[in-house]
């Protein structure tokens, strides 16, 4: 098993990591990723790193830490999808780093470059490249810090005390102090099953604690700066709004026991079935793992896992009974999940139950046939382009991966694991999500201003989209109502609005002169359903926006 792994290891990881890069070159997708490639282009753009805007008013709802890093990648690559999404894929690769390193430390290699093959395929690690927000970075920083925690415990060097505040204080600044529960959670619970009390004592972690605080300056000082210095300004509908308050309590707590202004209602078991699709395919390996380390006899061979153990189960254990939940926010623990993951099967591989080998070998060839036929199902049902193309691809992969890894082994299971990859991602960037993608109407519009070298000033009237906002030239007016209209158009003579179709009745009975420039069509292709997936009824869920042009009187 070993040797095959190490033979196959660079392979593998190169072909994951390609799959993964195929997201780049796609759009930024509604809602939520354009409104943050929307927040660092107005940083970018105004030069202003204090200031968070987003939705034409000053916005509390994320740190900062994330639209820095974007807005200086716009400062490089030009403001556009690639430069949006590839500064949050760099993180993505230091984070099957570190998982490896961390992997390595607490287990031995073999484990390491099993839980990379793991990371690198998951699903909803795969989509987080493609629809970019946060959680790379997160994910990243989080068992970084992790990493450097665990150096600090075993050579206590006071360089490992630097970096691992630096990259829990940078995951603070991206999320929130609830960060902080995923990196030092699993050390906690070491330290109580190891009974090494001396380490709640420790003066490196006191001094961890200090450097963290301070690394986090950057963040208070803006919030002060934005928000608690001017307490008149209007935030969640009400004035007086902490910055820093929020940041500590209302953005974690508050979204936790449903007392903040951002509420939801949650689901205890939201992350068990989200997590059985998120970590496709290895997703039911997963819980077979966690499930066996419940078992006497397999319970964790050295106490020092404990830090992986306790870091995910805590985390999902906080996941699970939030009120706020959201599926993206269980990437945070997928190198986690991956490193159980792979000791399992390591453990497995490397034992004699042929019987339970075999029926990993089952499982993982049954995840791939169901792929397999998904994407021919959404390929017809759909009416792709390309469609006999991609049939004929996913049969030949389907077909190649049965015969050619017959044989129950590890590294064939790699292999038909990777098949399901090889099928399912390139469908998706390459084919289904620029398919879809032409719904996404405020940025086909804004690309249209383009592509017919409109020079003129662009404004959103009631149809507001982060997408157009994006993707057109400078930084479009929001436009609330008929005089808003009138006010921009006498300022802006001649000027193009975006706008539902349904408005163009009401602007011209408010005496406008105006010209239909294109008409386009909308749908929150984040959101999918069966009726817009099926040409049939498409059009029956879809709505109409148009780009105008006002004219002067």
């Amino acid at each position: 098993m070993r040797a095959s792994i190490q033979r196959f290891f660079p392979l593998l990881v190169l072909v994951g990591v390609a799959l993964n890069a195929t997201g780049l070159f796609n759009d930024v997708l509604e809602p939520d990723g354009t409104l943050y490639a929307t927040i660092a282009k107005h940083m970018a753009l105004s030069n202003d790193w204090i200031n968070l805007i987003g939705d034409n008013h000053d916005w509390l709802d994320k740190p900062h830490f994330p639209f820095w890093i974007t807005a200086f990648s716009y400062k490089i690559f030009g403001i556009n999808s690639f430069a949006y999404k590839f500064p949050a894929f760099l993180f993505w690769l230091f984070g099957i780093r570190f998982t490896y390193l961390l992997a390595k430390e607490l287990y031995n290699i073999t484990v390491a470059q099993v839980s990379v093959l793991v990371y690198v395929i998951a699903l909803h690690s795969v989509l987080a490249n493609f629809d970019v927000r946060a959680e790379p970075y997160l994910t990243t920083l989080t068992i970084g810090s992790i990493y450097y925690m665990y150096k600090v415990y075993r050579e206590k060097k006071f360089s490992y005390i630097l970096l691992a505040a630096l990259l829990a204080a940078c995951a603070v600044m991206t999320k929130g102090i609830f960060a902080l529960l995923t990196i030092g959670g699993g050390f906690v619970m070491y330290w109580i099953v190891n009974k090494e009390w001396k380490e709640f004592i420790n003066y490196r972690w006191y001094v961890l604690v200090l450097l963290i605080l301070v690394f986090i300056l950057p963040e208070l000082y803006c919030l002060y700066m934005q928000f608690d210095l001017h307490p008149e300004k209007v935030v969640f509908g009400t004035t007086g709004i902490s910055g820093i308050k929020f940041f500590f309590w209302d953005s974690q707590f508050g979204r936790f026991f449903n007392t903040g202004p951002i509420q939801g209602s949650g689901d205890i078991s939201f992350f068990l079935h989200t997590t059985l699709w998120a970590f496709l395919p290895w997703s039911v390996v997963f819980y077979i793992a966690v499930v066996r380390l419940f078992r006497r006899n397999n319970r964790l061979t050295n106490k020092a896992q404990w830090i992986i153990f306790a870091s995910a189960g805590l985390t999902f254990i906080l996941f699970s009974f939030s009120k706020f939940q959201l599926p993206h926010y269980i990437i945070i623990l997928f190198p986690q999940f991956s490193i159980m993951a792979a000791d399992y099967l390591v453990r497995l591989f490397e034992g004699s139950s042929a019987k339970a080998q075999k029926a990993i070998f089952i499982l993982q060839t049954v995840i791939l046939v169901i792929v397999a036929a998904a994407v021919v199902f959404l390929c017809i049902y759909v009416q792709l382009p390309l469609q006999a193309l991609i049939i004929f691809l996913t049969a030949f992969i389907l077909t190649a991966s049965l015969i050619l890894f017959r044989k129950v082994s590890f590294i064939n299971i790699c292999f038909r694991s990777f098949a399901f990859a090889l099928i399912l991602y390139p469908f998706l960037n390459f084919i289904f999500y620029p398919y879809i993608m032409q719904y996404e109407s405020g940025m086909v519009a804004a690309r249209w201003l383009n592509e017919h070298n409109y020079k003129t000033p662009a404004a959103m009237y009631k149809e507001f989209m982060h997408s157009f906002e994006f993707y057109a030239a400078g930084e479009p007016a929001w436009l609330y109502n008929n005089d808003d209209v009138k006010n921009f158009a006498a300022a802006h003579q001649p000027c193009v609005i975006y706008a539902a179709k349904e408005s163009v009745d009401s602007l011209q009975q408010a005496g406008l002169k105006i010209k239909v420039l294109h008409n386009f069509e909308y749908y929150r292709i984040s959101m999918l359903t069966g009726e817009f997936l099926n040409p049939a009824t498409r059009t029956a869920v879809t709505r109409k926006t148009v780009l105008l042009q006002v004219m002067p009187e």
